[in-house]
């Protein structure tokens, strides 16, 4: 079930609706084990490391077996950010009561441009989509130089 917008409001963007939230940080909210995490510039292998080591915090949670929707979502957000930006990215991950919030922040403003993908055979154009329909909320906020795309996961989903 999604959530109502607790920051900002419903930002349109594409076919999408985005909302857009002020919080300054994703560790505002920190309430428990979190993961704080630099990505290097352009370099995908930041990828499969930003799985295992989110993969690593919810086992601690002690939620081992619901880390896959997570991960996947982790996955398109770092990827987007490493490469739509070609700038390093920090990936953040906070686990809470309410359950899991990551946000992947870069340094670039240019928002990402949500797409319908219309081919089955398109290697791109699915990520943000996927963040959209498997995460319980998601959004995109401005900060100093650049920008935070974030999703939360209920603590039964997560």
């Amino acid at each position: 079930m999604k959530r109502q917008a607790r920051g900002g409001g419903p930002v349109a963007v594409g076919a999408y609706a985005v909302r857009t939230e002020e919080a300054d940080d994703v560790t505002d909210q920190a309430q428990g084990p979190q993961l704080k995490r630099r990505l290097e510039r352009a370099d995908l292998r930041e990828v499969p490391e930003a799985r295992r080591a989110l993969r690593e915090l919810l086992r601690h949670w002690g939620k081992p077996g619901r880390s896959e929707v997570a991960e996947l979502l982790t996955s398109e957000l770092v990827t987007n950010a490493l490469v739509h930006t070609d700038q390093d990215a920090v990936l953040t991950a906070v686990v809470g009561p309410r359950g899991l919030r990551v946000e992947v922040r870069d340094f670039v403003a240019r928002r990402p441009m949500p797409r319908a993908c219309d081919t089955g055979d398109a290697t791109h154009g699915r990520g943000l989509m996927l963040v959209r329909s498997l995460a319980d909320d998601w959004g995109i906020r401005a900060h100093g130089v650049g920008k935070a795309v974030w999703f939360e996961l209920d603590a039964e989903a997560a």
